[in-house]
């Protein structure tokens, strides 16, 4: 059976738009799960953790560095056929003032410590999905400003060119799904079956079918 590592943030952890507190979508909701219920070849190790960024350190709240915890969990994992990263949503927040062209510096850092683990065309570099216009209001994440919305908006062709430099796959998540408007930062069920369906796809290129 082959292991595929799923990092990312709370569109890989499930995180069901606008709830308040976090609920999670349950197995055979999320997109991760979907994906591994199609595939009885493949276990899929859900790493998703809320607020996680790149490289940057979440004052309020610890443990979201992205390339801090990254190493540990191939240890732990390993080994590792295949890898699916997105990331970077988190990353286009007011606080961290990045632009699109620093946050993919971020990604690279994040593929610097899985080649140690895992070749290159076996990584499925993922740019996601652009932040919706209202975002920013209080009721939604007022972390966001509209400064992150076009930041997000320009992380596909920044990633594109890193996933061409560095000979991995890629794949736009904006090509395909859309953040829910009930918080313009999230996936609905429908969104997350749509993209189980185009990262399965791409998994077959990258690890083989079954």
């Amino acid at each position: 059976m082959k292991q595929v590592l799923a990092f990312g943030d709370s569109n890989t952890w499930g995180l069901v738009p606008g709830s308040h507190p976090k609920k999670r979508y349950p197995w055979g909701v999320r997109w991760t799960s979907l994906l591994q219920e199609k595939r009885s070849d493949i276990r899929v190790a859900e790493e998703g953790l809320c607020g996680r960024t790149t490289v940057f350190e979440d004052g309020l709240r610890p443990g979201r560095k992205g390339v801090k915890s990254l190493e540990p969990l191939l240890e732990s994992q390993y080994p590792i056929d295949g890898v699916i990263l997105m990331l970077g949503t988190n990353d286009c927040k007011t606080f961290y003032n990045a632009s699109a062209y620093v946050i993919g510096k971020g990604i690279e850092r994040c593929i610097d410590i899985l080649e140690k683990y895992v070749a290159p065309e076996k990584i499925l570099l993922i740019s996601p999905i652009q932040l919706g216009s209202d975002v920013w209001k209080p009721e939604k994440d007022p972390e966001f400003g509209d400064k992150s919305i076009a930041t997000s908006m320009e992380l596909k062709r920044v990633y594109e060119s890193i996933a061409a430099r560095r000979g991995t796959a890629f794949l736009a998540a904006s090509d395909y799904v859309t953040a829910s408007p009930v918080d313009d930062e999230h996936m609905d069920d429908e969104g997350h079956r749509i993209f189980a369906d185009v990262v399965g796809n791409e998994l077959d290129r990258i690890i083989g079918g079954e």
